[in-house]
């Protein structure tokens, strides 16, 4: 048999994490065995420990296709003066990641972590988000340490308040429209509280 070339590969892979994000959504993590996400993708379980140690290893990847480091949102907008309006970086950082959380496979795989996974194993949902809720904040409070430093912060408001309070205005709405995604908007309430939020911390 001749070896599968790298296009393949990836393309076997893809499928499988495909597959395995619509049985752990319907059944739960805990509840789904690598036969069933093998079934769903068409394939064999061999192939699924081709590509993945085990369960955990193949959930990590999946979460990976959908991490959104702070940073990279900011790079994707392509504005060199971003870097002297840390705010604004952080507005419109934030409303690129409202348009990829809209997006089908971004609400789906977070509304399996938050909703549809048990700790079991070697998988711990709630650390995952934690780390997820940490790195966030860190990034924020980078970029309001330098809005306070070109004074553009409130003086009133330490960096690491306005750091705190803006990713837990974030993680509220984004559990909110997670439960509710069909009745709201997350990028047009979300564009809507960042601006407000923002303009109560700018210095006057």
């Amino acid at each position: 048999m001749a070896r599968r070339t790298k296009a393949e590969a990836a393309a076997t892979r893809e499928a499988l994490l495909d597959a395995a994000e619509a049985v752990f959504l319907e059944r739960g993590v805990a509840r789904t065995s690598l036969e069933q996400i093998a079934r769903a993708a068409g394939m064999t379980r061999g192939a699924v420990y081709w590509h993945f140690k085990n369960k955990a290893d193949l959930f990590r990847a999946m979460l990976q296709r959908v991490r959104m480091p702070f940073e990279e949102l900011v790079e994707e907008i392509g504005d060199p003066g971003l870097a002297e309006r840390p705010l604004d970086a952080i507005h419109q950082a934030c409303q690129r990641g409202f348009e990829r959380l809209e997006q089908p496979r971004y609400r789906r795989v977070h509304a399996i972590l938050i909703h549809h996974c048990e700790t079991f194993a070697e998988i711990d949902p709630l650390a995952m988000q934690n780390e997820m809720a940490e790195e966030a904040c860190g990034a924020l409070l980078d970029y309001f340490g330098c809005a306070a430093r070109l004074g553009h912060l409130r003086d009133d408001i330490p960096p690491e308040v306005a750091a705190r309070l803006f990713q837990a205005i974030l993680g509220g709405l984004f559990h909110d429209w997670l439960r509710n995604y069909e009745t709201f908007s997350l990028r047009e309430r979300g564009a809507q509280l960042v601006e407000t939020q923002l303009k109560l911390l700018r210095s006057s």
